[in-house]
């Protein structure tokens, strides 16, 4: 008797390229500028015990310090638009995707971002500036994990699509996006060289 198996609720994790060139320069400088002179982001930052610097919690206007933030803006939205329209089939209706949150991150050598997700938002991604060899990869997390119960471990050769986590190490220039709820984390960055990110986060809003 032949069993026959289908997957059911897949979990999408969409991917595109920003490409090398004169865009990924601009940012990469603009990081760096913010990370000079966000005093009250350095200050968030060794509160809360995170290695390195992001602008999660100091600064909401980005786009209006830098043109290429906005030029960054201008790429992910549409991005987004398609992922909830055409890969995750979502009847908007009176809703549209609005940004929620749009930071940088830096990561230094032995820096990392513990396992979250991001409540309240419906996408989320990762725009990747610098990951030089060593970086940190980001980990997802099966969504059914909790709920497994006395399930054995897979084996170590299991189908990714079986893996209770998945890890990406993108490239500069890759962007990815996936639905908030879904569990990720940075894992230990492994070079002398920063790990340069910019993250954000969609919600939905209503149409008027």
């Amino acid at each position: 008797m032949i069993l026959e198996t289908q997957a059911l609720f897949v979990t999408p994790l969409a991917k595109a390229h920003l490409g090398e060139g004169a865009l990924l320069d601009e940012l990469r400088a603009a990081i760096w500028m913010l990370q000079e002179g966000d005093e009250a982001g350095a200050k968030w930052c060794a509160e809360q015990g995170y290695e390195g610097y992001t602008s999660y919690a100091s600064l909401d206007d980005l786009p209006q310090r830098a043109s290429c933030f906005q030029e960054l803006l201008d790429i992910v939205t549409p991005l987004a638009e398609g992922f909830a329209t055409d890969h995750l089939a979502w009847e908007m209706g009176a809703h549209h995707l609005c940004l929620e949150g749009f930071w940088v991150n830096i990561l230094p050598e032995g820096g990392q971002h513990t396992g979250h997700i991001h409540p309240g938002s419906v996408i989320s991604g990762t725009v990747y500036i610098d990951m030089p060899e060593g970086s940190g990869a980001i980990k997802f997390e099966d969504p059914r994990l909790a709920m497994m119960q006395a399930a054995p471990p897979v084996k170590m050769d299991a189908p990714e699509a079986q893996c209770r986590f998945v890890y990406r190490t993108p490239k500069a220039g890759t962007i990815l996006l996936w639905e908030s709820w879904l569990r990720h984390e940075v894992m230990a960055h492994r070079s002398e060289h920063p790990r340069l990110s910019i993250s954000f986060n969609f919600g939905l809003g209503q149409n008027r």
